[in-house]
């Protein structure tokens, strides 16, 4: 039997999917992805990704405000993302971080809204789903003010393997997504090459950054066995090894067992 897989980090709850989220969720099932987590961006986007989640057993959410959407975040939100998390459905913290590519949001503003949810994590005893993207500098502060205390996946990861390599000291997992496949993927197939399998976490980040062949087209989970075939191929190592691997560091991180529907 082959060991099932999942995409840990799924936009489900994105309006590309919502006319058929449901078919898609089929889809990945058929195509051996029978785990999806489902992160929230700001208290809505939260709120749906826990109703997606409650409707199937392999389904689960994060909840959190996005680094775009930290202008909204203030104590309210804050008291509500506290009792979210509570949710029977809830595995994590997230998507929650710094972008200074875009700077949608001040810096300091992102900074307040990290360090906040970084605490709720902590308060929760939940891992963080984390964007980080042009702030590496910054990013790696807050995670090291909160080691031993928060752990979690740095999500679509962007960064040098230097900075990979640092996270996982901190006890972080690195999220693997569509990128690996470019044809001008030498950052990131770095990256790969230079992890250790015990911190590796494959992703679509759903609909966005489709894997090769199916770039240019909306990205499914049903899709996470490219990049697993990409990834594994980059190690060196038997696609069966990295999916048991990999279904060891969802279990580890995540808490929730893979098994078959």
């Amino acid at each position: 039997m082959i060991t099932p897989l999942a995409d840990t980090h799924a936009h489900l709850n994105d309006e590309q999917f919502a006319a058929d989220w449901q078919e898609v969720v089929s889809a990945a099932t058929a195509n051996g992805v029978n785990q999806i987590i489902i992160p929230g961006s700001d208290l809505p986007d939260s709120r749906q990704a826990i109703a997606q989640a409650e409707q199937y057993p392999g389904l689960f959410a994060a909840v959190g405000v996005h680094p775009h959407e930290a202008n909204g975040y203030n104590h309210e939100t804050r008291l509500a993302l506290s009792e979210l998390a509570d949710h029977a459905k809830i595995v994590a913290i997230g998507e929650i971080g710094l972008d200074y590519y875009y700077n949608f949001a001040p810096r300091q503003t992102q900074l307040a809204a990290f360090r906040d949810q970084m605490e709720l994590a902590a308060e929760k005893r939940l891992p963080v789903i984390i964007h980080n993207r042009e702030s590496h500098a910054d990013m790696l502060a807050i995670l090291k003010e909160f080691a031993g205390v928060v752990r979690g996946v740095l999500h679509c990861f962007s960064g040098s393997p230097e900075m990979a390599a640092e996270c996982v000291k901190l006890g972080y997992y690195i999220g693997i997504g569509g990128t690996v496949t470019f044809k001008n993927a030498k950052k990131p197939v770095e990256v790969v090459r230079t992890l250790p399998l015990d911190r590796i976490l494959l992703e679509t980040d759903s609909p966005y950054l489709a894997p090769v062949p199916y770039r240019g087209r909306r990205n499914e989970p049903k899709y996470v066995p490219v990049i697993l075939t990409t990834v594994a191929g980059i190690k060196g190592v038997s696609e069966a090894e990295l999916r048991a691997r990999i279904n060891r560091n969802v279990v580890e991180l995540f808490g929730i067992e893979a098994y078959n529907q």
